[in-house]
Parts: C-alpha cells; structure tokens; sequence
C-alpha cells in the first residue's frame, strides 16, 4: 500500500501557515495528487478554539484565540508538544469515529513505546494517564478532526516535554474537571518530540493500512 509522505518542517511551524498547508495537502489528496501526508511539527505558543468551544472555555488571561474548523473545543499548542496531522482519505463508507479510535489507539501506542501506560476514558476523547496513586486520570493527548471531501484535516496533539502553564487559563478540551499531563512526567524522564516522532509515525502508517484493508487496530479499552 502507498506509504504516507512525511513532512517535518524544521523549527517551530506558525500556526496559520499550518493550516494553509494542510489545505494544499488536502487539495492534493482530494485530487489523487498524493496518497496522503503526514505532518509533524511544533508550533508557537498559541490557543486554538474548535467548533464546540463555549464562552466559558475561553482564555482567562486574554489571549487572543484562533477559531479553527475542526471538531472539539479549545486547547492549547507549542514548544514540546507534537502535533500530528495525517491528511488521509477515509474509506467509505466514511466512519469518522472508527478513525477517532484509531488515532486514540496510535496515541496510546506511542505512550507505550517510550514506557507509559495511557488509556482511554470512557465517553471523553483522546488518552489519558493516571498518577502513580491511581489518581484521577490526566490527558495527555488530545484529538481533533475536520473531513471534507472524504479527507481528512487536523488531527492529534501529544504533550512531550511541553510545560503545562498556558492550560492553567482555559478549560482544556472544554473538560473542567480533569487535568493535563506530559509524557515526561507520567515516564519520569524527558521524553522529547523528535523520540516520539518516529513512533507516531510508524503508528499513524500501520492505521492508515489497517483502514485501507478494513482492519482496525483500535481496540476498545477504557479506563473506569
């Protein structure tokens, strides 16, 4: 099956010029251009506000926030988080919540190759991972999606070595009463973007083939 092209852009990827990209990408993959790409990156410090954000999610400090069409509520990117989006085309017929799972499961994956266990909640999106007390669970990877035209834009966020100070304004993913974590905090160790890279990357090619053959690699376990 046609691998993914990989796009890395080098340094921090302004926020706009990365939705203008992802809208060349999708133009290409709408066409048969391409087989699909997948961009990883960084951005800049910046609050991005899906199509479900409400009033009271927004910054408290000010911040200015920029409206994006993909699903969910607000988050935050920048320095230390990956960014991954996988600008594919869903097979028909189109199940947007079977390649939500998906990328659930390729960040759960990914926790796992460099030494932490993340789960999923049940009925909240993304992974999470619980303290060493078994308190409540952190999310630590975040999901948001746009498809248009049977192809997908946007995708997932994964907290590396990032620190955790700009979620203290918003109400993460619209969810108040849960908070965030990092990879290097849950594995004890720095866990670095370019580490976690490799293997999202891998993980986001064995989804996109297992889509293409009708085989899905998410499975369904939940924390509860």
């Amino acid at each position: 099956m046609p691998e993914l092209e990989i796009v890395r852009p080098a340094g921090l990827l302004d926020y706009a010029e990365g939705i203008a990209l992802q809208r060349d990408l999708h133009a290409d993959v709408v066409a048969g251009r391409s087989p699909g790409v997948l961009v990883l990156c960084e951005h800049p410090s910046v609050y991005t506000a899906g199509r479900r954000t409400e009033p009271s999610d927004l910054p408290t400090n000010g911040a200015p926030v920029v409206d994006v069409d993909r699903g969910g509520r607000i988050t935050w990117h920048g320095p230390g988080q990956l960014v991954a989006y996988p600008i594919v085309r869903l097979v028909a017929p189109i199940d947007v919540v079977a390649w939500v799972r998906d990328l659930e499961q390729v960040i759960v994956d990914a926790a796992a190759s460099v030494g932490v266990h993340a789960e999923r909640v049940d009925g909240r999106s993304g992974a999470w991972v619980r303290g060493a007390d078994r308190t409540p669970p952190a999310k630590v990877g975040a999901i948001g999606l746009h498809v248009a035209e049977g192809v997908t834009t946007h995708g997932i966020a994964i907290n590396c070595t990032n620190t955790l100070d700009a979620y203290s304004a918003i109400i993460p993913c619209g969810i108040a009463d849960a908070g965030v974590t990092t990879l290097s905090a849950a594995a004890g160790r720095p866990v670095t973007v370019d580490e976690l890279a490799r293997a999202v990357a891998r993980r986001i090619q064995d989804a996109v083939d297992g889509m293409r053959r009708g085989e899905r690699i998410a499975r369904q376990e939940t924390l509860v």
